[in-house]
C-alpha cells in the first residue's frame, strides 16, 4: 500500500499513483456525491430523450433463461445494464437503470425467488471493458438494488448461484483490468452477500474468468484463472498463473487439476479458459493457447510469391536480382503506394536510400504483432475424469474462430441431452457432433460475429439463444437459421457527428458495428418491419469511429474503421475512397490510434486533418496528403498495441492553422501557423495519461479546453482544464465532478460560460466555466458518455454513449440561462406560440391515440417553492390554473392547452364562443393570444403566447 506521505507530493503528476490503492474509497464516496447531486441538480427536470438506434445492438456478455418457462430471459450487456424480455425477446424492457452503473461481466438468476444478481465490470478484457463497483443483488425483478460487496474488483468473470438455497453464491472475481490488485479470486458466500470469504487466490495478476458446476451436484464445481497483463500499449493475454481448479465442496476449498501430468497445457502460454460441465464427469475446455505453432514442413508445392519475411534476411544483390514481375506482385498485392514499384525500389536500393529488410518494416507497425504471431489458439480439451485427466479432442488447428484476439473470447457450451455436441464462441460460432473433432460454422446471415454468450435448452435440443457484440439471436433448428431480437437501445457509440440537412441526421461510430446514420426526429417503432426500411442506415463496416460531414454537401462523409483507416464516402453515389496517409518507405511506419481522429477544417471544407502520430493535412479532400508535424507523442511504447498517437484534434474558428493536438500519451501541443513549428503546453499536466479531448473556444481566440483520461492507469480522477492563453498555464475545472474518468468536453457556440462534460459513468453541465457542475442526466441512466454535439440550429444537445445509444435534449433555455438570468428569484422564459389544430383531443379512429397538444412553460427559480401558474386571456379571463412544487433550477410546466371546469364556465360567462369539447372529454383553448403567470414567494413574472 502507497504510504500516506505520498500524497503530499506535487498535486498534478503523484495524483495518479495516490489515487490508485483508494479505488474503493473514491468510487463508492464518488457514487454517494453523484448522488446528491441529483436530488439537487439544476438541470434534473430538463429532460433526454433517447433516439436511438436499436436496429443495431450492443455487446451482450451473459444471458440468463428461465429452464421452465424459455420466452423469460434476461440479457446483460457489457455497458447497456440488464434487460428483460418474458415474451421471448419480442420486447425487452431495461431493469438496471435504477442502478448506479450500466457495465455488467455477468448475471444469475434463481428463478423460484426472483433474486437477481449482477457482477459489474465487463469479464471480457476489451478496450472498452469498463470497470464495475462490485456485486448488485435484486430481490424485486430489478426494481431496486443493493451493492453486496466486492467493490474493488472492478471485473466480474462468473457467479454461481445454488439451485436448492439461494443465500449460497459463489463469485469468481476476475480483478482489475489495467493493475493487479488484491481483490480478484473465488468469493463464497452463504448468507446472501452480507458477508464474503475468499476461498481461492491465485496471485495479484490472475483472476477467475468462468466457472461451472456440475448440472447435478453443486458440491462440484471448477474455476478458471487467467492471469494478463494489459496496457495501452501491450497486452498479455497468458501467464504460468492461468489453470483449473476443482472444488467438491460448493467452493469452499479448491485444488488445482491443470498439472503437467494431466494433460492439460501449463506454463506461461496458457491463455484465457472457458468451461462448461456436462455431468459428474464429463468436463469440458476450451483454451486459447498462448504458446507458439510448432513449424511443419508444407509437402506442398511451396508459393512462388515472395512475403514480407523474405526481406527481413535478403541481401542487397538477392534484391536487385528479383524478377520486376514477382516483386511488383508484391508490392501491389501488400499496398505499397504505387510510386513504388519494382524499378524505383531497387534504384532506392543501389543508391542507399533504403536496404531490403526496410520493405518488410513497411508493412509493419504494433497492430501487425496481433496477427503475424503464430500462435496455437483456439483448442478443445475434455475430461471424462472428473477433471483428473485431459485429451485435446481437436485435431487439427480451429483457425479463424479467435484469430488474434482470444482474450475477448473462450466460451463453450455443451448441450445438456448430449455429451458430444458443443458450441464453441468465437468471431463465428461453431459447433461439433463429435466432441470436438469437427466443426461447421452456424453464424447465419443476420447473425452477428464476436460471440460472448450462448445457453442451449435442456428440454429442446436445438433450441438455443445467443448473445453476441450485435445483440440476442434465437434459433430453433440449431442453428441452420435464427431470429433476430434486436429492440433495446443499447449501441455501443465511440464518436458522433451532425449534419445540417432539415431535418439533422445524427451519425455514429459504433463498437464492432460500423458507422450509422439516421434522422434525429426519426420513430423507434417496429413500422419498419413492414415499410422494409428502418430510419438508421449503415454507411461503413468495421468498429465505426469518426466522422466528419461536408457543410456544403452532407453526401461527402469522412470515416471509416479501426486504427485510421478512413474512407471519403459519396452517399449520392455510393462511391467509397480510401484515403489514409501512407509513410514513405525507409520511413517507420504511422501509427494511427484505435480511434484515429479526424477534422474537416472549419474555415475551408476541402481541407482535412488526420492524426497518426504526427498531423497530416490534405488540401483536396484526402487525396493527396502532406505531414506538417514531426512526433507529436513520446514516441510509442514497444508491445502490440498501436500507441504514441494522436487521440484528438481541434482547430480554432478564429484562425486557419491554430492546430491543437492531444496523444494518448499525455502530450497536448499547438501550432499557431498551420505546422510551420509546434509548442509543447502539456508539461504541467499528469505524466502519460489518455488526452481524451482537446477543444478550441468557439468564443475567445485564446481559449482552449483539455481533458484527461486515467482509465487504462486504473486512476477514476475527473481532468478538465482551461487555458485562455493558448496553453501558456492552465486552471483546473473540474472541481466537483465525481471522481470518474473523463471522456469529452463540450462548449456552448451560444453561451461561452455554458460547458458539457461526458464521464465514464454521466453527463454533467456547468454555466459557469466550470466553476460548479450540474448532473444532467434526466431520462439517461449511469453510462459512459464518449461524445458530445450542438446542433447550433436546432439548439439540440447530442449525447453519445457507449451503451446505450444517442439521447438528444433541447438546450435552448440553458443557452438563454445567463448570470443575471440565474441571479433573479423567479424567471419565466419565452414561450413560442403552437398552432390550432381541430383534431386535438380526437383520433382517425376508435383505436388509435387522440392527438393532444402541448406547451411546455420554462421557469427559473433560485430556491424550492411552491408557486401558481395561472393562465389567462388578454382580458383578465382565467382559463386555467394549477399550484407548482418547484424544485431550485429549471422547472417545466406542461400545459394541455385545455380549459379546467371552472376556467371554462368563466371563459363562456364572458365570451359568447361556442366550445366544442373533444372526443377524450377535454375542451381546448380557441386560437387568440393568451398570458400565462408564475407566481409565489419568489414573485411573479407574466410571459404571452398565441394559439394560432
Amino acid at each position: 500500500m502507497k504510504k500516506p506521505l505520498l500524497i503530499l507530493c506535487y498535486f498534478l503528476t503523484c495524483l495518479v499513483w495516490a489515487q490508485q490503492p483508494t479505488y474503493k474509497e473514491t468510487v463508492l464516496k464518488a457514487l454517494g456525491q453523484k448522488k446528491k447531486m441529483e436530488a439537487s441538480s439544476l438541470v434534473k427536470n430538463i429532460p433526454l430523450k433517447n433516439i436511438g438506434p436499436t436496429v443495431m445492438s450492443g455487446r451482450v456478455v451473459d444471458v440468463d433463461v428461465n429452464p421452465n418457462n424459455p420466452i423469460e430471459f434476461y440479457v446483460g450487456y457489457a455497458s447497456g445494464g440488464l434487460w428483460y424480455t418474458s415474451n421471448n425477446g419480442t420486447s425487452f424492457e431495461p431493469v438496471l437503470d435504477s442502478s448506479q452503473t450500466q457495465n455488467v461481466g455477468d448475471i444469475a438468476v434463481h428463478w423460484e425467488s426472483g433474486t437477481l444478481w449482477v457482477g459489474t465490470g465487463e469479464n471480457n478484457a476489451s478496450r472498452s471493458s469498463y470497470a464495475g463497483i462490485g456485486m448488485l443483488k435484486s430481490n424485486d425483478k430489478g426494481n431496486t438494488w443493493q451493492n453486496m460487496g466486492l467493490e474493488d474488483s472492478h471485473h466480474i468473470g462468473r457467479i454461481l448461484i445454488n439451485p436448492k438455497n439461494p443465500n449460497e453464491v459463489v463469485v469468481g472475481v476476475t480483478g482489475h483490468l489495467y493493475s493487479p490488485n488484491k481483490e480478484r479470486g473465488v468469493y463464497k458466500t452463504t448468507d446472501g452477500g452480507a458477508t464474503w470469504s475468499k476461498t481461492l487466490f491465485v496471485s495479484n495478476e490472475a483472476g477467475i474468468i468462468d466457472m461451472a458446476f456440475s448440472p447435478n451436484n453443486f458440491n462440484i464445481q471448477y474455476a478458471a484463472a487467467w492471469e494478463k497483463d494489459r496496457k495501452a500499449w501491450d497486452f498479455d493475454g497468458s501467464g504460468s498463473g492461468s489453470g483449473i481448479y476443482k472444488s467438491t465442496d460448493a467452493g469452499s476449498t479448491w485444488a488445482k487439476i491443470s498439472t503437467p501430468e494431466s494433460g492439460f497445457p501449463t506454463g506461461i502460454g496458457v491463455g484465457r479458459i472457458g468451461l462448461d460441465v456436462f455431468d459428474d464427469n464429463t468436463v469440458y475446455v476450451v483454451h486459447d493457447s498462448q504458446f507458439r505453432r510448432e513449424k511443419k514442413l508444407d509437402v506442398k508445392k511451396k508459393s512462388d510469391a515472395l512475403k514480407k519475411d523474405d526481406f527481413k534476411s535478403m541481401s542487397v544483390d538477392a534484391l536487385l536480382n528479383l524478377n520486376d514481375k514477382k516483386l511488383n506482385d508484391f508490392l501491389k498485392t501488400n499496398g505499397f503506394q504505387e510510386k513504388y514499384r519494382a524499378d524505383n525500389v531497387k534504384n532506392m536500393v543501389r543508391d542507399g536510400a533504403i536496404e531490403p529488410v526496410d520493405l518488410a518494416k513497411y508493412l509493419e507497425n504494433a497492430n501487425s504483432a496481433l496477427f503475424d504471431t503464430p500462435v496455437i489458439g483456439a483448442e478443445v480439451y475434455r475430461s471424462d475424469d472428473a477433471g483428473t485427466s485431459w485429451k485435446k479432442m481437436n485435431q487439427e488447428y480451429i483457425d479463424d474462430l479467435f484469430y488474434s484476439y482470444g482474450y475477448y473470447f473462450a466460451q463453450i457450451r455443451v448441450d445438456p441431452s448430449n455429451k458430444d455436441n458443443i458450441y464453441l464462441a468465437g468471431v463465428p460460432l461453431i459447433k461439433s457432433k463429435d466432441s470436438g473433432k469437427t466443426y461447421e460454422s452456424i453464424n447465419g446471415e443476420n447473425v452477428h460475429a464476436d460471440h460472448h454468450a450462448l445457453w442451449i435448452n435442456p428440454k429442446m435440443p436445438g433450441h438455443l439463444i445467443n448473445g453476441n457484440d450485435g445483440g440476442i439471436n434465437i434459433s430453433y433448428d440449431d442453428g441452420a437459421t435464427w431470429v433476430k431480437n434486436n429492440s433495446p437501445s443499447v449501441g455501443q457509440f465511440y464518436a458522433i457527428n451532425i449534419d445540417y440537412e432539415k431535418p439533422y441526421n445524427v451519425y455514429g461510430g459504433l463498437q464492432d458495428n460500423g458507422v450509422w446514420k439516421g434522422r434525429h426526429n426519426a420513430s423507434i417503432n417496429d413500422r419498419w418491419h413492414s415499410s422494409g426500411e428502418n430510419p438508421w442506415v449503415s454507411i461503413m463496416g468495421g468498429d465505426g469511429m469518426q466522422i466528419q460531414i461536408d457543410k456544403r454537401n452532407s453526401n461527402i462523409v469522412y470515416t471509416g474503421f479501426q486504427f485510421g483507416n478512413y474512407f471519403r464516402l459519396d452517399l449520392e453515389n455510393n462511391k467509397n475512397t480510401r484515403i489514409q496517409p501512407k509513410h514513405e518507405l525507409g520511413e517507420a511506419p504511422y501509427r494511427f490510434n484505435w480511434q484515429a481522429p479526424i477534422l474537416l477544417s472549419e474555415h475551408n471544407q476541402d481541407i482535412l486533418y488526420l492524426g497518426g502520430n504526427k498531423l497530416h493535412r490534405s488540401l483536396n479532400q484526402g487525396d493527396d496528403w502532406e505531414t506538417i508535424s514531426d512526433e507529436l507523442t513520446q514516441g510509442g511504447r514497444q508491445g502490440n498495441v498501436a500507441y504514441g498517437t494522436l487521440t484528438t484534434l481541434s482547430e480554432s474558428k478564429f484562425k486557419f492553422g491554430l492546430i491543437y493536438t492531444g496523444s494518448d500519451d499525455g502530450l497536448v501541443h499547438v501550432t499557431k501557423n498551420g505546422g510551420g513549428t509546434w509548442e509543447l503546453i502539456s508539461n504541467s499536466f499528469p505524466k502519460n495519461l489518455w488526452v481524451s479531448r482537446v477543444a478550441a473556444s468557439k468564443h475567445k481566440k485564446e481559449r482552449v479546453y483539455v481533458t484527461l483520461n486515467g482509465y487504462r492507469s486504473d486512476d477514476f480522477t475527473p481532468y478538465i482544464y482551461v487555458s485562455n492563453d493558448h496553453g501558456k498555464t492552465w486552471k483546473s475545472i473540474a472541481n466537483n465532478i465525481p471522481a470518474s474518468p473523463v471522456n469529452v468536453i463540450l462548449e456552448d457556440p451560444e453561451n461561452e460560460n455554458l460547458l458539457f462534460v461526458g464521464t465514464d459513468n454521466g453527463l454533467y453541465a456547468s454555466f459557469n466555466q466550470g466553476a460548479s457542475w450540474e448532473l444532467f442526466q434526466n431520462g439517461m441512466p449511469n453510462v459512459a458518455v464518449h461524445d458530445l454535439v450542438i446542433q447550433p440550429e436546432a439548439k439540440h444537445l447530442i449525447v453519445g454513449t457507449h451503451g446505450r445509444s444517442i439521447y438528444k435534449a433541447d438546450i435552448a433555455i440553458l443557452q438563454k440561462a445567463t448570470k443575471d438570468v440565474m441571479g433573479k428569484d423567479l424567471f419565466v422564459f419565452d414561450l413560442e406560440n403552437i398552432k390550432h389544430s381541430t383534431r386535438w383531443g380526437n383520433s382517425y379512429s376508435a383505436w388509435a391515440k387522440p392527438n393532444t397538444p402541448g406547451l411546455d412553460v420554462i421557469f427559473y427559480t433560485s430556491e424550492k417553492r411552491t408557486y401558481t401558474a395561472s393562465i389567462k386571456t388578454m382580458n383578465g379571463t382565467e382559463v386555467s390554473s394549477t399550484a407548482i412544487d418547484a424544485d431550485k433550477g429549471f422547472n417545466i410546466l406542461s400545459y394541455d392547452l385545455a380549459f379546467t371546469k371552472t376556467g371554462k364556465s368563466n371563459y363562456l360567462k364572458k365570451n359568447k364562443k361556442k366550445l366544442v369539447e373533444a372526443k377524450n372529454g377535454k375542451t381546448y383553448l380557441p386560437k387568440g393570444k393568451y398570458m400565462i403567470e408564475i407566481s409565489g414567494d419568489g414573485g411573479a413574472e407574466k410571459k404571452e403566447f398565441e394559439i394560432e
